[in-house]
């Protein structure tokens, strides 16, 4: 993607300079993460032991991943036959100590090392989640449900929490049908705006949102622990189409991990920007930009496609993130919940 501000001016370089501090301060206060600024792939392997219910970031790419299937393009080039073995398909890991439980959102391409990860931050003996949430049909939130079949971990009764249409397709479709046949996977099925209790520190509440429903519903999660609750919405067609304010929705919670999968509709090329539907994140900007600070600081861009130049921390793109308030979310960012 070209840059659309190639001379930033010295307003904006002093700008860059004086947010170091507040970044350093925004992270110890509200995440307690130990970089301060840096790509959404170049956090730390995971080190820390969680004492407390909190939740983990254990991926923050789209679906099909980056190095990308047969890209071409400079952003995944040094990739290839290198790979970033922190850059992960989207999910979040949720961990409570106290009830010695763990519980998986999205079911990715990446399950087997996002699993072992959310076991070193539990340091639970435990390899296998309490419960998988599943938001979609889509490749990179479902499809890792294979590694719990009998060519793999042949898992047994591990929860599977998905909405009707999402839970009929797993049920009536090879391969997922033989999960559930074997008793590899044992369905819950889950209700628009319906609270479910998993234990005495953690709450869930999935809602539905627009996108492309092939063959499922989409919802997005409100995950509610002891003290802090979190919005989590990875995929969503643009925010204009969902019959419910945003604003609003962040308002109500301490964290909003949000649909970031393009910055703009110039890093598409190859492909129909229609037909994949998302916010930009500088219509997102643009959206939020008359928040108070404190509500921007909230929300944190994910499931970013391998073209969007945020994942470049020298960028004019990841600049105007945290320039205009936001954060980007980062691989193995615990926060307290």
């Amino acid at each position: 993607m070209e840059k659309k501000n190639p001379s930033p001016s010295m307003e904006l370089s002093y700008l860059r300079m004086m947010k170091l501090p507040l970044l350093f301060l925004s992270f110890i206060l509200h995440i307690g993460c130990n970089n301060i600024k840096t790509s959404p792939d170049q956090k730390d392997k995971p080190a820390t032991l969680v004492s407390e219910t909190s939740l983990v970031v254990l991926g923050t790419i789209q679906d099909a991943g980056s190095p990308h299937i047969a890209c071409k393009k400079a952003c995944c080039a040094p990739l290839f036959g290198k790979p970033n073995s922190l850059r992960k398909v989207v999910s979040l890991g949720v961990v409570d100590p106290q009830n010695d439980i763990s519980f998986l959102f999205e079911a990715t391409p990446d399950i087997t090392s996002q699993l072992k990860s959310l076991k070193q931050f539990s340091n639970s003996e435990k390899e296998l989640p309490d419960g998988i949430f599943l938001s979609h049909a889509h490749i990179g939130h479902y499809t890792g449900l294979m590694y719990l079949g009998k060519e793999a971990t042949n898992a047994s009764q591990v929860p599977v929490y998905a909405m009707p249409r999402m839970k009929t397709f797993l049920e009536n479709n090879g391969p997922w049908s033989q999960l559930v046949s074997s008793n590899n996977i044992a369905l819950n099925e889950i209700e628009d705006q319906k609270e479910i209790t998993l234990s005495s520190n953690l709450k869930v509440i999935p809602f539905s949102v627009p996108h492309r429903d092939e063959f499922s519903e989409t919802v997005g999660f409100k995950i509610i622990g002891p003290k802090k609750s979190v919005l989590f919405i990875p995929d969503i067609d643009k925010w204009e189409k969902w019959g419910t304010d945003i604003s609003e929705l962040i308002s109500q919670v301490d964290y909003a991990f949000v649909d970031a999968t393009f910055f703009d509709g110039d890093e598409i090329n190859s492909r129909d920007i229609s037909e994949i539907p998302h916010p930009f994140i500088i219509e997102s900007l643009a959206l939020f930009k008359r928040l108070p600070a404190e509500e921007k600081q909230k929300i944190h861009f994910i499931h970013f496609n391998h073209t969007n130049p945020v994942l470049n921390p020298e960028s004019d793109a990841f600049e105007a993130v945290y320039e205009n308030g936001f954060n980007l979310a980062q691989i193995h960012m615990v926060i307290p919940l």
